[in-house]
């Protein structure tokens, strides 16, 4: 299959999830990159007998949702994969998932196990995870801290090895090891000593902390200073590592909340007839009272995501009273002759807080700076959709994942300028407003 240069120019070099569609637009494949267009482009030169060119040779169309991070593309590929099921996904399937950590509570003496697959045999799961490098230096830490057996021996109490065969145990001679396989503790004391994992994995970092050292108390009081110190070691070294864990369980509220945020640029884009995705969308809104203390805000979702650190707010310069048009004429103006002069990348899209109004004001500060970024406003009550030289209005579902898109950037733009209003009143007549 061929693919003209310039689509593949307009594929952003961001991460995201890919589809390829057959003919018929079954997807046929799903993939993820943590740079879209390079991953995309390299398709088109793969070996003849590679599985990319096996892909082309049967794609007649290729779709792509952006997303905030890599984490977040392996995430949506993983959970569409499993639900989509596509054909080359399927037929080059290694059976690689997700990776968890089991503590196996249902046993005498309880391991700590990565492992792929999630059954129901009384374990304790934890997961999943997105990154096994971290998993399992994790669970080696969690090993020695709490001297969690190594072995994979099926321990059961009463009915333990040959004292010979395991008395060699290195980790037993090293003391990295409770040792239940030569009998020094009971299963009901190995469990209560290793308790402290289910809290740690569950993320109660404080609760866990706050038992030690109660416990840590308790036998300094009793003079049984040896086991204090053990306690105290291990509250350094929680203390340590609960400061730099970096990885995080995946939920499927998370997984939900992706593939809507990643649906909504779409749909976005599709019902505004846009030539590209609106990855980056600016939204205006002014704030006066009666004329005085006139403000204005930009906020920026990219995304779908607030880019809090690329807000902007203003004071109204050039405008004499409470002229909404003129103010945002002005913003605008000022917004992008300074990323023109800065050479900086301009959005995707502008959402303007209003009507059509509004929307000509900020059509025509473009027009003056000859730029031509999509613009459209949305008014409140209605929630109707102005569009750019357009006559006619779009009016979405209020189910429209796009519509709750532009809602949640036009009503942050608003909370943005009307909290910047109060301030300035606030230095202006006191505490009282």
């Amino acid at each position: 299959m061929k693919i003209k240069s310039n689509k593949l120019a307009q594929i952003p070099k961001l991460p995201g999830v890919y589809f390829m569609r057959d003919g018929a637009g079954n997807i046929i494949y799903i993939g993820k990159s943590k740079v879209l267009k390079e991953r995309i482009s390299s398709y088109f030169g793969a070996d003849i007998n590679s599985k990319a060119a096996t892909i082309v040779t049967a794609m007649q169309k290729i779709d792509y949702i952006l997303c905030t991070s890599e984490r977040e593309a392996l995430i949506i590929e993983r959970y569409l994969i499993n639900k989509v099921k596509p054909y080359f996904n399927s037929m080059w399937k290694d059976d690689r998932s997700y990776p968890y950590i089991k503590f196996s509570i249902n046993e005498s003496f309880p391991r700590l196990v990565f492992t792929r697959k999630k059954i129901k045999d009384g374990a304790l799961y934890f997961g999943p995870y997105p990154k096994i490098f971290y998993i399992k230096k994790l669970i080696r830490w969690l090993v020695k801290l709490f001297k969690i057996r190594y072995c994979k021996m099926n321990l059961v109490e009463g009915f333990l090895p040959i004292k010979k065969k395991v008395e060699g145990c290195i980790y037993h001679h090293m003391e990295i090891c409770l040792a239940p396989c030569l009998g020094n503790v009971m299963s009901e004391d190995y469990k209560k000593k290793t308790k402290g994992v289910e809290l740690f994995l569950s993320g109660r970092f404080k609760k866990l902390e706050r038992e030690w050292k109660t416990k840590m108390f308790y036998l300094s009081q009793n003079l049984r200073f040896e086991e204090a110190k053990e306690i105290r070691d291990r509250l350094y070294a929680l203390q340590s590592i609960s400061e730099r864990i970096i990885i995080s369980e995946i939920k499927q509220d998370e997984i939900n909340e992706f593939i809507q945020r990643a649906n909504s640029v779409n749909e976005l884009k599709k019902e505004l007839g846009l030539k590209c995705l609106p990855t980056i969308i600016e939204g205006f809104d002014n704030s006066n009272l009666q004329g005085t203390n006139a403000v204005a805000s930009m906020v920026r979702f990219q995304n779908g995501v607030m880019d809090k650190k690329n807000y902007r707010r203003f004071k109204i310069k050039t405008v004499m009273g409470a002229d909404d048009f003129a103010s945002i004429k002005e913003v605008v103006f000022r917004r992008y002759s300074l990323l023109l002069r800065k050479n900086e990348r301009m959005p995707d899209l502008i959402l303007i807080d209003g009507g059509k109004g509004q929307l000509k004001a900020a059509v025509s500060a473009l027009d003056e700076l000859r730029l031509h970024v999509p613009v459209i406003s949305l008014a409140k009550k209605s929630e109707i959709i102005f569009l750019q030289n357009e006559p006619k209005v779009l009016i979405l579902s209020k189910h429209s994942v796009a519509l709750m898109l532009l809602q949640s950037i036009r009503d942050e733009a608003h909370r943005f300028a009307v909290n910047y209003h109060r301030q300035l009143r606030r230095k202006e007549f006191g505490a009282q407003f």
